[in-house]
């Protein structure tokens, strides 16, 4: 699978006409390699040419955390006394297309700069979002397990198992994110618990706020398991909802339901965006819809393709992204569903299994 990666970048970069690719922090590289970086002052660098061999530029001390791959790339360490920067230089040589990782530092990207000055510079993401955007079956696999796990936390907090009203955003956070440990997540990413007129700020961090009785409450959530993240977001009502909420979220569960149906291969990413934003406009929230439709999952929690106006690249069989149209009242609620889509032969699948129904407690 990873000399198949290898051979995809390569044409990707005939493709683009680019000389080499250079890798540090971020998902590209364990995506690649199998190893991940860590975001070290130190310069870690795999250098990938399209006309030659590949080598990883680690600082001595990270070395032994490399599983050596020599028919990939050679391992070549640094010891504290040399620049990286200018073995890095060196390997790229004459070539001067280059493209290098979305989330290197500055601080080694300006001095490789510096170093080649009439290289011209690319983000490595023209090369590497569209391939990793279209998972194989095992990285598809990872996606469903790490759904799964999501949707057993999800499960409890729509039944009604996660204490809400007279606890603490935080403390449900937590509990949220205790959870997720518990079902094998190996890191939390985020769990975002808005209540009553903190359900309106779609990105709320969770705070001392007390949740109280008839407030709508937004808590989405994901981890990491076994390299591969969730990301699920259901809406519950402390009490019984008035019609007014009601008549909210109805809108809401139409869009979802629909912007999810729309995603097919060979479907525009906007049209699917336009699916959902439609049906939220004519249902009167037009302006309470302040966010993208969906963006894609994998390695991150955040990848392509993303699901916006604007975006004409067409869907494909294989890709993973979410749909959670959202719609949020300044000073009163919110509400937002969000489930994991799946292109697949048959069309889109939604992994996340939890029941969409307005759910209340109290």
């Amino acid at each position: 699978m990873t000399q198949a990666r290898f051979d995809r970048v390569r044409r990707r970069l005939a493709e683009l006409d680019l000389d080499a690719l250079l890798l540090s922090i971020g998902a590209d590289l364990p995506w690649l390699t199998g190893y991940t970086a860590m975001p070290l002052p130190r310069l870690t660098m795999l250098v990938l040419p399209a006309d030659g061999e590949a080598t990883l530029v680690v600082p001595r001390l990270e070395a032994p955390r490399v599983a050596e791959q020599p028919d990939l790339f050679d391992l070549r360490p640094w010891e504290e006394t040399e620049d990286p920067v200018a073995i890095v230089a060196d390997l790229v040589g004459g070539r001067r297309l280059l493209a290098i990782s979305d989330r290197a530092w500055a601080k080694p990207l300006l001095a490789l700069q510096a170093s080649l000055p009439d290289a011209k510079w690319q983000p490595a993401s023209i090369v590497t979002g569209p391939l990793r955007a279209v998972k194989d079956a095992d990285e598809i696999a990872a996606l469903r397990k790490a759904a799964a796990a999501a949707d057993r936390v999800a499960t409890a907090l729509v039944e009604g198992e996660i204490e809400l009203i007279g606890c603490t955003e935080a403390a449900v956070s937590r509990e949220i994110s205790d959870r997720l440990r518990e079902e094998g997540n190996q890191r939390v990413n985020f769990a975002i618990v808005g209540s009553g007129p903190n359900a309106a700020s779609p990105h709320h961090d969770a705070g001392p706020r007390v949740i109280g009785r008839n407030e709508s409450v937004v808590c989405d959530f994901g981890g990491t398991l076994d390299g591969y993240c969730s990301d699920i977001t259901r809406t519950v009502f402390t009490g019984e909802p008035p019609s007014e909420f009601r008549d909210l979220y109805a809108v809401l569960e139409h869009a979802q339901a629909e912007a999810v149906g729309a995603a097919c291969a060979g479907i525009p990413c906007e049209d699917v965006d336009a699916v959902a934003r439609r049906i939220i406009t004519d249902g009167g929230y037009g302006p309470n819809f302040v966010h993208r439709t969906g963006h894609g999952i994998g390695l991150e929690e955040h990848e392509d393709p993303y699901i916006v106006a604007g975006n004409c690249e067409r869907l494909t069989r294989g890709n993973a992204f979410s749909i959670e149209p959202g719609i949020y009242v300044e000073g009163k609620w919110g509400a937002r569903i969000e489930d994991i889509v799946v292109v697949n032969a048959y069309g889109p699948e939604a992994i996340n299994t939890v029941d969409h129904s307005l759910t209340w407690t109290g």
